[in-house]
């Protein structure tokens, strides 16, 4: 078990998975404790790090591309007082800091975890039913349908509509992106049948965001949003075999896409993950008992 407290928040990890809890501390942004507790499995992982600072380091984790919705829905424009894989170690910590980063990374290695993409979420999102205001408008969702009220600031013409209650079958894509300079931001839904290219001051399916402290809490309606859609590198449907039954077709359509063999398979890479096995003995980031088990499973790929 490796453990980090600090102000930013505390990180705990016990081999299978890493639990993310944020701080207390005022500076501890509203997007942050309003997600609460993150829970990340070691197989979500494609890396960590940890950069030290004159005053402050940082640990940074990075997640397997397709692995984490809410990274998906931002497209990883989240700044950093927002990203919940990231967190500041004060100075006076900076050895507890890299000894985490030693037993997340010596449990990778353990695991052989790989750092490819995935073709399924390996993360939950949000939990539901939650509601955001910002811009604009508000936006909630109940797991089921989305719903978009206006205040009084919204445009008339799209406000002259009333609010919008989408089903989730019928929303086809989410994307939230944070006013930068003098370019305003939204929260935007695709909607099949009514796809539009309207600004979202116009668009009665986007809340336009103007840069306020609430506007990242629109990034937590997307990404749970997100997680309830279809991967986007799913396999898709009419993928399947069309002569299997109904049942069967669905069935496979939801099984991810089968993954090619890694390259680490050919001889010279095993070779070479043998050496690595035995350097992170020698300096003690592995015991002998680890290192028995890990080169037995390179020696059976062999």
């Amino acid at each position: 078990m490796a453990e980090i407290i600090q102000k930013d928040g505390t990180w705990a990890f016990d081999g299978d998975a890493l639990r993310l809890t944020p701080g207390r501390d005022k500076n501890v942004s509203l997007l942050r404790k309003t997600l609460g507790e993150l829970t990340v499995p070691l197989g979500a992982l494609a890396g960590v790090s940890f950069e030290q600072g004159k005053k402050s380091g940082r640990l940074r984790l990075r997640l397997r591309d397709g692995a984490d919705p809410l990274l998906q829905a931002t497209g990883g424009k989240l700044a950093e007082p927002h990203d919940p894989y990231q967190l500041t170690v004060e100075a006076e910590r900076y050895g507890v800091a890299e000894y985490f980063v030693d037993e997340v990374r010596g449990a990778l290695l353990l695991d052989q975890v790989p750092a490819d993409p995935v073709d399924a979420y390996l993360l939950p999102g949000p939990s539901v039913p939650l509601a955001a205001s910002a811009g604009d408008g508000t936006a909630s969702f109940d797991g089921e349908h989305v719903r978009l009220e206006w205040n009084w600031k919204t445009e008339d013409a799209k406000a002259a509509a009333g609010a919008r209650s989408l089903a989730l079958t019928d929303v086809t894509g989410v994307e939230w992106h944070p006013a930068a300079g003098l370019e305003n931001g939204y929260l935007r839904f695709t909607v099949r049948g009514a796809e539009t290219k309207a600004p979202p001051k116009y668009d009665p399916n986007s809340v336009e965001l103007w840069g306020f402290k609430k506007d990242p809490l629109m990034a937590l309606v997307a990404a749970a949003v997100q997680a309830r859609l279809p991967h986007p590198a799913a396999r898709p449907a009419d993928d399947v075999r069309p002569d299997l039954p109904a049942g069967v077709r669905r069935e496979k359509a939801l099984v991810p896409a089968q993954q090619p063999a890694p390259a680490e398979d050919d001889h010279d890479a095993l070779l070479r993950r043998l050496r690595e096995l035995g350097e992170l003995r020698s300096s003690g980031v592995l015991t002998d008992e680890e290192f028995t088990l890990a080169k037995q499973a390179v020696l059976k790929r062999m």
